[in-house]
């Protein structure tokens, strides 16, 4: 399946982990992988695709892991969510440092920073060349950047899902773990529920498979493979 056959512009939400733009620790900011996300994206966009990326906050803080006696989980959010802001700013300079025209929306009030999400503004940015980045997750606590890509892309009428990750697709096991583990090229969305294959958390995936949203699982770090993704070309794993 194709991104370029459903429309002569094709549009897309990439879901970026926070650790895609850190150093080799996997913590802060890294100017050489910024870089390399940001030049993918970029030749992507000006192949007409266009682009909306949700970006997580793994690099500073995730919520969930928050191993803290004193601060509550609601707060733990909140700070992952600030987390997210700080990528969405550094990943818009690099884009914009290379020329690329950008777009900022925040799922939380952030004055004087990153303007308030609106469907309808984040849809004209898009149809105006401008990649459009999403910070804050969804604005609430208890709910994922990956709940934050499906809905994203089901309220700007996205085509596809990208979620960028650390391997090649979905297995059928741990590829870290088993040497034997199988590579899913195809799946359908009640083929990962049955199997109970992690793609992403509960709440996006049903979202995207009631709204019939096509997921695409790729490693982040192939040569090329986001710009591959955004071009459409087979590769990870194809969930719809």
């Amino acid at each position: 399946m194709s991104l370029t056959q459903k429309s002569s512009k094709p549009r897309v939400v990439i879901k970026l982990s926070g650790e895609a733009l850190a150093n080799t620790s996997q913590t802060g900011l890294c100017d050489q992988q910024l870089i390399f996300m940001s030049q993918q994206i970029i030749q992507a966009a000006k192949a007409g695709i266009q682009i909306g990326i949700v970006v997580g906050g793994g690099n500073f803080m995730r919520g969930s892991a928050s191993l803290s006696k004193i601060i509550e989980r609601n707060t733990a959010d909140q700070i992952g969510m600030l987390a997210t802001l700080m990528n969405t700013l550094a990943l818009g300079d690099a884009l914009s440092s290379l020329g690329q025209k950008i777009e900022l929306f925040s799922a939380v009030e952030l004055s004087g920073v990153c303007p308030r999400f609106n469907a309808k503004k984040a849809i004209a940015a898009l149809e105006s060349g401008a990649v459009v980045i999403f910070g804050a997750g969804t604005g609430n606590p208890f709910c994922t950047t990956d709940s934050a890509a499906a809905l994203r892309a089901v309220e700007i009428h996205a085509d596809c899902v990208i979620k960028a990750t650390k391997v090649d697709g979905i297995y059928n096991k741990d590829p870290k773990k088993y040497a034997d583990a199988v590579l899913y090229k195809n799946l359908s969305f009640d083929e990962v529920l049955d199997q109970k294959l992690e793609v992403m958390d509960l709440a996006a995936f049903t979202l995207c498979k009631e709204f019939n949203l096509p997921i695409s699982v790729i490693n982040l770090y192939r040569p090329q493979g986001i710009y591959d993704a955004l071009m459409g070309v087979l590769m990870g794993t194809l969930v719809s």
